[in-house]
């Protein structure tokens, strides 16, 4: 029973590796989508988005069915516990692509963003999928030096969250106040999907150790949005 128990546990952390690969490549084909105005990818990403949530609510029912059952304690009930909250993360992730992909579907056959923007949302796209991916890794591996090495790549998501703004409050900017919402949103939805990828790491850093990373530094990025611009929670 223990073997079968712990071959269901191994489970789990595949799956939450393949959440991290979907949501991942979910945002990879929405900033396609976005930056080239295409309207069938958009639409793709957004029905997809079910497979995502499939996979989440197939996740969650086995971990509380080996909850029920098996009774587990001390780093078995840490896991389960800890599988539960970062499903949830890594299905957000998918949630955030799909407001990309929205964006994108609402403002066709317009292309959202340009100029200066353009450049920065790639970069933006480029590494938030990197990080989800990464974060999968960190899951596999239960690797707890991993969630330092996130929180480091995070900072440079929240340089490029504060370049945004700096382009829309430039003196130069002439996109107009609805293309400045959108591109307002858009960055708030890359940032907040490395942030998530973060909340996977740090996660883990318990699950190895019983112990939260850094809980005061992270309720303090949390609030701040980590570039000192406060938000609500998404």
């Amino acid at each position: 029973m223990r073997s079968l128990f712990h071959e269901e546990l191994e489970t789990l952390s595949d799956e939450l590796v393949e959440l991290s690969r979907l949501s991942a490549r979910a945002l990879e084909r929405a900033t396609r989508a976005l930056l080239g105005a295409d309207l069938e990818l958009a639409e793709q990403v957004i029905s997809e988005d079910e497979q995502i949530d499939a996979l989440r609510r197939d996740l969650d029912n086995r971990a509380i069915d080996a909850i029920a059952r098996q009774q587990p304690v001390a780093t078995d009930l840490r896991q389960l516990v800890t599988t539960l909250r970062m499903s949830a993360d890594l299905e957000r992730c998918g949630d955030l692509a799909r407001h990309v992909a929205k964006l994108a579907r609402l403002r066709y056959p317009v292309c959202a963003v340009s100029g200066e923007l353009t450049d920065v949302f790639a970069q933006m796209s480029e590494h938030a999928q990197a990080m989800c991916l990464r974060s999968g890794e960190i899951v596999s591996a239960q690797d707890a030096s991993g969630a330092a090495e996130l929180q480091q790549q995070d900072d440079t998501m929240d340089r490029l969250h504060r370049e945004v703004f700096r382009i829309l409050l430039e003196p130069e900017w002439d996109g107009g106040t609805q293309a400045a919402i959108d591109a307002t949103l858009l960055s708030r939805y890359y940032e907040r999907f490395a942030d998530h990828a973060v909340s996977v790491a740090i996660r883990v850093v318990y699950l190895v150790t019983g112990v939260w990373m850094d809980e005061q530094e992270a309720a303090s990025r949390d609030h701040l949005g980590g570039g000192g611009v406060p938000r609500a929670g998404i």
